[in-house]
C-alpha cells in the first residue's frame, strides 16, 4: 500500500471510528448495556481510532522513506487495515449480537495490529543499521 492509499485508508477508518463511537454511546447505548457489552464496543472503538490514527503516522513516515522500507510500510499498513476489519469488526458485530464464529475472529485481528508493531520495531532495526 503506497503513502496515498493509507491516507484514504487513515481518513476513511478514522471516520468510521469516531462514527461508530458516537453510535455506540447515544444511540445503541441502552441496547449495549442490556446486553452487556458496551465494554466490547467500546474496545472495538478504542482499537479502531487508536490504530486508524496509526496508519495516518505510516503514510507520513511512507511519504518521506526511502525506497527500501516502502514494501515494509506497506505492509504494516495491510496488517492494520485487516486488523481492523478482524478485530474491530468482529467485537462490532458480536457487541450486536452477531454470531458465535466471530469470536475467534477476533483474536486474528489481534495478530495483524501485533503484526504490524513488530514490523515497525524491525523497519526500526533497519533504520539504525543504515543510519550508523
Amino acid at each position: 500500500m503506497n503513502h496515498r492509499r493509507t491516507l484514504q485508508a487513515a481518513g476513511i477508518l478514522g471516520a468510521f471510528a469516531v462514527g461508530l463511537g458516537a453510535f455506540g454511546a447515544h444511540w445503541l447505548r441502552d441496547f449495549l448495556l442490556e446486553r452487556g457489552t458496551a465494554n466490547s464496543w467500546e474496545t472495538a472503538v478504542r482499537y479502531h481510532l487508536l490504530h486508524s490514527f496509526g496508519l495516518l503516522c505510516v503514510a507520513i513516515w511512507q511519504r518521506h522513506s526511502p525506497l527500501p522500507w516502502l514494501t515494509r510500510l506497506g505492509w504494516i499498513s495491510w496488517l492494520w487495515v485487516v486488523g481492523i476489519l478482524l478485530f474491530s469488526g468482529s467485537l462490532y458485530g458480536l457487541a450486536l449480537g452477531g454470531p458465535r464464529w466471530l469470536g475467534p475472529v477476533t483474536p486474528l485481528g489481534g495478530l495483524a495490529f501485533i503484526g504490524g508493531w513488530i514490523l515497525i520495531f524491525v523497519t526500526g532495526l533497519s533504520e539504525k543499521k543504515n543510519a550508523d
